[in-house]
C-alpha cells in the first residue's frame, strides 16, 4: 500500500513538473500582439443619385451605374514606388484581449461612374451663354440624358479613401476542422463593424468646366467585415475578407470654385485578400 501511494505521489509531481516546462504556444494567446496588414480590393457598389449645384445650375442625376477599377494580378502591389495605384487595403491593429482587437485602416477603392450611360436628370441648367456648357441649359425633369465626357465625367479614382477605426473578433476555429493546437498553422475566423471619413481625390469635368482632381474630406462611412485568417508560422498570415458598408458624401470637390459641390450617398461591398504579420514588441 505505501509503495501504491509513492507511485501515485510521484506520478503527479511528474505531470506537474512537465506541465510547468512545456512551453505555452504562441497562438494560445493574443492580448499585447500587434498585427499589420497590406492587401488589395475588388468593388461594388450600389446605384447612386448624384446632386450637382453651382453658380448656374442646380440638379439631380438618377441612379447612376458605377464600377471599380482594379488591376488584377499586378507588381505594383509590391512595387514602392507605385503601390498607391492600385486599390489597396492597409490595416495596423493591437489586441486589447486575447478575442478582440482595435484597428486603423486606408481601404484605398476606386470609384468611376459608367460613362455614356442613360440616366434620367432633374433639375436646371442656366450657365452663361460663353460657357461651353451652356449648350446643356434648360430644365430638366426626369429628363433621359447620356452621360457624355462633355455633360459628366465624374471618378473617386485616387481614390475612394475609407480612413476608418475598426473594432474586431478573433476566434481560433482550428478545431471545426479537426486540426491540432500548433504553431505551425491556424485557421481565425474574424468580424468587425467600424466607421470613419471619406477622404478621396476627386477626378471630376463637370459641364465642360475646367478639370478637377484634388482631395477633401467629403463625408464619412459606416461598415462591417467577416473573414477567415490563415496564420502560419506564427508570426505571417494571409487573410480574406467580405466588407460591406454605407458611404455619405455630402461635400465632394468638382471645381475649383467653392461654389461648385456635389453630394451622393451609396452603398458598397470590398472582396480583399491581405498579408500581414502578427507579433509582441
Amino acid at each position: 500500500m505505501a509503495v501504491l501511494t509513492f507511485f501515485c505521489a510521484f506520478s503527479q509531481y511528474t505531470f506537474a513538473q512537465d506541465a510547468a516546462t512545456t512551453p505555452e504556444k504562441y497562438t494560445a494567446h493574443n492580448k499585447g500582439k500587434f498585427f499589420i496588414s497590406w492587401g488589395g480590393n475588388r468593388d461594388n457598389y450600389t446605384k447612386s443619385d448624384i446632386h450637382f449645384k453651382g453658380d448656374g445650375y442646380d440638379f439631380t442625376v438618377n441612379d447612376v451605374k458605377a464600377h471599380d477599377k482594379g488591376k488584377g494580378y499586378h507588381v505594383d502591389y509590391i512595387n514602392p514606388a507605385r503601390m498607391t495605384i492600385p486599390q489597396t487595403n492597409f490595416k495596423i491593429g493591437y489586441f486589447i484581449s486575447d478575442h478582440y482587437n482595435v484597428s486603423i485602416g486606408i481601404d484605398h477603392m476606386k470609384y468611376v461612374m459608367t460613362q455614356n450611360q442613360m440616366a434620367n436628370v432633374s433639375g436646371e441648367i442656366n450657365l452663361p451663354q460663353s460657357e461651353a456648357g451652356s449648350i446643356h441649359n434648360g430644365p430638366y425633369s426626369n429628363t433621359p440624358t447620356r452621360m457624355t465626357e462633355d455633360f459628366l465625367k465624374f471618378e473617386h479614382t485616387d481614390g475612394l479613401n475609407y480612413v476608418n477605426i475598426q473594432v474586431n473578433r478573433f476566434d481560433d476555429i482550428s478545431s471545426w476542422f479537426g486540426l491540432p493546437n500548433t504553431d505551425k498553422f491556424q485557421i481565425n475566423l474574424t468580424e468587425g463593424i467600424g466607421a470613419g471619413i471619406l477622404y478621396p481625390k476627386t477626378n471630376a469635368t463637370l459641364l465642360s468646366k475646367e478639370r478637377h482632381d484634388d482631395f477633401h474630406i467629403s463625408g464619412y462611412g459606416l461598415s462591417a467585415q467577416v473573414g477567415l485568417n490563415f496564420t502560419f508560422f506564427k508570426y505571417f498570415y494571409i487573410q480574406g475578407d467580405l466588407k460591406g458598408g454605407y458611404i455619405n458624401m455630402n461635400d465632394i470637390k468638382t471645381t475649383s470654385s467653392n461654389a461648385d459641390s456635389a453630394s451622393q450617398h451609396f452603398g458598397f461591398l470590398q472582396r480583399i485578400v491581405s498579408v500581414g504579420g502578427i507579433f509582441r514588441l
